[in-house]
């Protein structure tokens, strides 16, 4: 067994042993178990950064062995420097969010655990897939335990929120299903992703493929307009299934993209490229004026998640190194500042049990060791320099600006609606007098939750302050792809 499956059976392992023996009466040692589960499953992932090999595009430790001979299926894993980091983020946000967990959740808390310890391995799963099919079963058997997450342990809607989430990604899910059905029968027997990356395919096959692909795909991202359930599914999802959905869950539909839809119709990527480009600059804009006017908090971070996933589309269709490159650093930064941000809405949620801005106003004066961190991820939210949510942006605009000046314009124009409703929130909730009895009587942030907060709070400042091991590490798998593309459409 390789890293890589031990980095995705690990966490599964720890998590059916949690619903196998765990009980509330049990519930302190059912967490001790899920937090040492989740650090050994996260040191296991260090290793592939340690032992990465730099410049190079091919993948890396590999692992690939017959699945299910009669359709010629492997389980057959890899990384590349596109994604070697989203299995560390994916390990790394596993353990925050067992710390965040560990006193709010006090029923069924075997079963919480465990449903993130075996979502965590599941992600990797598909994050380090080189088989299509394989890549298509984590994919789908992702949604189970988020499900479950949201529709036991959410809020009072949260049975029509779980139902949402779950049809809207299914629903998508299908056509990339035929797609690979296709692929699969084309490439004469394969579900190889390295195969299906030098097929021939004609104009019009490329793209259906390519639309087949944004079906699934877009509603992860979610792109506009097929963001409408994340609103919902944030505002009834518990703390940790908010920070595990905006962190990492939406970042598969945005991988599915550099995996699936560059590689295999390139041709077709570029022709639609006007499309995606119009979606993505409309999530950056509208989609952050949305923001600006909501009233309860989570659902202001959620659209927020929106607008800053349409600048990863974005740099994706732009065919530049500095596109491509800002878009994956931009996934990566806003899995650290999305977790945060939600997470500190949970610290509030858990002393006054109310998402609305207008149920705070003052907060800085109970507790200023917590208004210091959620300063700290608002000004990352707004993209401040030295902030990693300043990084993956300013690329993306760069590399619009030197694909188009105008479409850089307006992706630029987002930074200030974003500094709009992260600033207007922050004011609304920290600054000010005290406004009420509930913020009166607040306790500021103890030691555990001071751990989970400065986790964050060193990835967000040292990938914002030397984002350099970040880019070196994807610098080749990028430009092995836009050649690939350029490549097709020369011939």
């Amino acid at each position: 067994m390789g890293l890589l499956s031990l980095a995705i059976w690990t966490p599964i392992f720890f998590g059916m042993v949690l619903l196998a023996i765990g009980r509330d009466e049990q519930a302190r040692a059912v967490r001790w178990v899920a937090l040492i589960g989740s650090l050994i499953s996260f040191l296991i992932t260090l290793p592939l950064y340690s032992r990465f090999q730099l410049g190079s595009s091919a993948m890396q430790f590999v692992e690939n062995q017959s699945w299910i001979d009669r359709f010629n299926v492997n389980y057959h894993l890899g990384v590349d420097g596109i994604s070697l980091w989203f299995v560390l983020l994916t390990a790394f946000i596993n353990v925050v969010v067992v710390i965040a967990s560990w006193e709010s959740i006090t029923e069924r808390v075997n079963q919480y655990m465990g449903a993130f310890m075996i979502l965590s391995g599941l992600m990797i799963g598909v994050f380090s897939a080189l088989d299509g099919l394989l890549f298509f079963v984590f994919f789908e058997a992702t949604l189970i335990p988020m499900y479950l997450i949201i529709g036991i342990w959410g809020g009072p809607n949260k049975i029509y929120a779980a139902f949402k989430f779950f049809l809207y990604t299914l629903l998508g899910s299908l056509l990339m299903l035929v797609a690979l059905v296709f692929l699969y029968i084309k490439s004469g027997g394969s579900f190889d992703l390295a195969t299906w990356h030098q097929l021939p395919l004609s104009g019009p096959v490329q793209t259906m493929l390519f639309f087949a692909f944004l079906a699934a795909f877009a509603v992860k991202v979610p792109m506009w307009p097929v963001h409408t359930w994340l609103p919902d599914v944030h505002v009834e999802a518990p703390t940790g299934g908010s920070a595990v959905l905006a962190a990492i869950m939406l970042k598969l539909g945005a991988y599915g993209f550099l995996r699936f839809s560059l590689p295999i119709a390139p041709d077709a990527s570029r022709e639609w490229a006007w499309l995606l480009i119009a979606l993505s600059l409309t999530a950056v804009i509208y989609v952050g004026l949305v923001a600006m006017v909501q009233k309860d908090m989570k659902k202001l971070v959620a659209y927020s998640s929106v607008a800053h996933m349409g600048f990863v589309t974005l740099g994706f269709f732009i065919f530049n190194p500095l596109g491509v490159s800002g878009g994956i650093v931009q996934m990566v930064a806003h899995g650290f500042v999305s977790a945060a941000m939600f997470l500190s809405i949970g610290v509030l949620y858990d002393r006054v049990h109310s998402r609305e801005i207008a149920s705070y106003g003052g907060v800085i004066n109970t507790m200023p060791k917590f208004a210091a961190f959620a300063l700290l991820f608002a000004m990352a939210n707004c993209g401040l320099p030295g902030t990693a949510g300043f990084v993956g942006e300013w690329m993306v605009i760069l590399g619009a600006i030197q694909f188009d000046f105008w479409v850089g314009m307006a992706a630029a124009s987002a930074l200030i609606f974003g500094a709009a409703y992260t600033l207007w929130m922050f004011k609304r909730v920290y600054l000010g007098p005290v406004a009420n009895d509930d913020v009166k009587h607040l306790k500021d942030i103890n030691g555990r939750e001071i751990l989970m907060l400065s986790l964050l709070a060193i990835a967000v400042l040292y990938m914002g302050i030397y984002p350099k091991p970040f880019t070196d590490v994807m610098d080749a798998s990028v430009l092995d792809l836009l050649k690939h593309v350029a490549a097709s459409k020369l011939n």
